[in-house]
């Protein structure tokens, strides 16, 4: 090939392989076929082999070529579909002699194949497929790495994760229950009398949270836009045209750091239900993720940690204040003097002067101290006002927002609060927001949204809010321990020089 290699990492092995492609082009054969129709997964033919067997019902199947095993007139391969894997064993003089040469001569590991043929059982009483044809479906040019089942290096797997599900399947087995989990949550809210609704994530105006955004343009409008860090404006706007039971499942995109719990880009449940306060929407969240383990996993026990979890049960609630309380050994309040936080706990070393405040003192001892504490599921109630700007306060307690988050497996999991409905009171609060970011905050939003405003003159009936981190969920009740492991594709920084699974040593 004149231009070869034309990638950085290709090596003679490669070349060797689209000599290959070659080859079966110059005999007629076409490496890149459009279409083959199997009849059965692999999983149907193992589960039903007595049935298959006494029948002699022929089958096909598609799937990648593992582990060839050659005997020079027969030989046996395993075929590899989404399912799992079978066994087939292809004999001269049982295929025509062309599939056998085809075989023989140009398949390799990793090729993507179709056979037809019946189920039998080997000597060793393995189910096989007894190939009476075979068909080259996709020419691979591409090995696996040497000693392909070490395919363990971590970061190169979450770079090429390709690579990673065909290496090791029990990969895939978590992101199949990540689709489940996703489908029993969508219909339970369903079932439960919630509107699925797309909102824009590309906005004029960021807010409904406190977080960095990213910044884009609108070449035609000429004017910048946000990617949304969260839908809450948008849904509750929904909320005071009428449609008071919405949630949406989608990406929210927050300009932070990268870590086992953090991604750029991550999927979350945000929803409302009007005439709910806090104290209900934290029911309900017990029956979304109670409902959502038993559709998706088939009961609501699950490991945490090596604790065993009933999601069934009632989560244990907590006031904020009381956890940090408890764990530096003094009660404190939000109306603590910072002076007396200060000489409770040498913790506050570590703290940023300049965000040194009562509130800020507490929260930062709790995310300290408290949060990887809570392994079993546990509402963390009653936060303060300064940062829960689109939350009503508690009746008896003005400066104390009627909000709750939701911990389990060290982290937190969901948001949820009673939705500020005062036109007057949010406004307020905007403005306080925009003073903090001037003041340095540069996570609490810039910008008054108006619009927002006007849509409360209008009136919203009282209204919880709740928004679920699915990507952490998805950890939660697949045991994943990194954020990573539950997307397919997340944010990695570039690496100055290409590598390859080929490179990588087990």
């Amino acid at each position: 090939m004149s231009d070869f290699p034309f990638l950085p990492d290709h090596n003679d092995l490669i070349r060797q392989r689209y000599d290959k492609v070659t080859a079966l082009r110059e005999a007629g054969i076409n490496p890149y076929p459009s279409t083959f129709v199997a009849s059965h997964l692999a999983e149907a033919l193992l589960s039903d082999a007595d049935k298959f067997e006494a029948s002699a019902e022929a089958i096909s199947a598609l799937g990648r070529v593992i582990t060839i095993r050659s005997f020079g007139k027969a030989a046996f391969f395993h075929l590899r579909d989404r399912s799992g894997q079978i066994q087939v064993y292809i004999r001269k003089g049982t295929v025509a002699d062309a599939d056998f040469d085809l075989f023989k001569n140009y398949v390799d590991n990793v090729d993507l194949v179709g056979v037809t043929g019946k189920i039998f059982r080997t000597k060793t009483g393995e189910i096989s497929i007894e190939a009476a044809s075979l068909s080259l479906c996709t020419k691979a040019v591409r090995q696996l790495p040497e000693k392909w089942h070490g395919f363990k290096d971590v970061e190169l797997r979450y770079r090429q994760r390709y690579v990673d599900l065909i290496a090791n399947p029990e990969v895939a087995d978590v992101f199949r229950k990540r689709s489940k989990i996703l489908s029993s949550m969508r219909r339970f809210l369903d079932d439960s009398g919630f509107m699925e609704v797309e909102t824009p994530m590309m906005q004029p105006l960021y807010g409904g949270a406190s977080a960095r955004p990213f910044m884009t343009h609108h070449n035609a409008l000429d004017m910048p836009l946000y990617l949304r860090i969260a839908p809450a404006l948008y849904l509750k706007r929904l909320v005071v045209g009428g449609l008071d039971r919405v949630y949406e499942i989608n990406r929210n995109f927050r300009n932070e750091g990268v870590s086992t719990q953090h991604n750029p880009e991550f999927t979350m449940l945000e929803l409302y239900a009007g005439g709910w306060n806090a104290g209900l929407m934290m029911d309900f969240v017990e029956a979304i993720f109670r409902e959502t383990t038993v559709g998706a996993l088939g009961g609501s026990v699950i490991t945490v940690q090596g604790q065993q979890v009933d999601l069934a049960e009632k989560f244990p609630r907590v006031r904020y204040v009381d956890a940090v309380s408890q764990k530096i050994g003094r009660a404190v309040s939000w109306e603590t003097p910072l002076a007396e936080i200060c000489a409770a706990s040498a913790h506050l070393i570590g703290m940023p002067s300049e965000a040194k405040t009562s509130d800020a003192a507490i929260i930062f001892l709790f995310e300290e101290l408290c949060e990887k504490d809570f392994i079993r599921p546990t509402f963390i109630c009653e936060f303060p006002k300064s940062v829960s700007p689109l939350s009503k306060s508690l009746v008896d307690q003005p400066e104390v927002a009627d909000r709750f988050e939701l911990y389990a497996n060290g982290m937190e999991l969901a948001n949820g609060y009673s939705e500020l409905n005062d036109p007057r009171e949010q406004y307020e609060r905007f403005k306080e927001q925009v003073d903090r970011r001037k003041g340095g905050d540069m996570e609490a939003v810039g910008q008054i949204d108006e619009d927002y405003v006007r849509a409360l003159e209008y009136g919203m009936v009282p209204t919880a809010g709740l928004g679920i981190g699915i990507d952490r969920m998805a950890m939660l009740l697949t045991g994943a321990a990194s954020i990573r492991d539950v997307i397919l594709f997340p944010l990695m920084k570039p690496r100055a020089e290409a590598e390859t699974p080929e490179s990588v040593e087990e």
